[in-house]
């Protein structure tokens, strides 16, 4: 079952999908990441658009600051909703599309 977070994620899936299951077909959300050069990835989300983010100018300060170690920048994955690493960066889907 996917997770939108480990302490709220499983009440707010559940909850979606026993009283809102059209409502993840609403959100935005990225369905695929890969790896392009640099600080670059390719997104793919769920409205079928794909664009590269480039997440340098976004790993300047605080904690994102770690994404400017290419191996801690290589090790993405995806959750149920965007792109994350290690449990401790994520960028909400909407504003990573606004980035491209």
């Amino acid at each position: 079952m996917p997770e939108i977070s480990s302490f709220y994620g499983i009440d707010i899936y559940m909850y979606m999908n026993e009283h809102q299951p059209h409502m993840k077909e609403e959100l935005l959300y990225v369905v695929n990441a890969e790896y392009v050069k640099d600080y670059i990835l390719r997104l793919t989300f769920n409205d079928g658009k794909v664009k590269l983010v480039d997440f340098l100018p976004l790993a300047q300060e605080g904690i994102c600051t770690k994404l400017q170690d290419m191996a801690y920048f290589k090790s993405f994955r995806l959750d149920p909703w965007t792109v994350d690493w290690n449990n401790e960066i994520g960028f909400a889907p909407e504003y990573l599309y606004n980035q491209a």
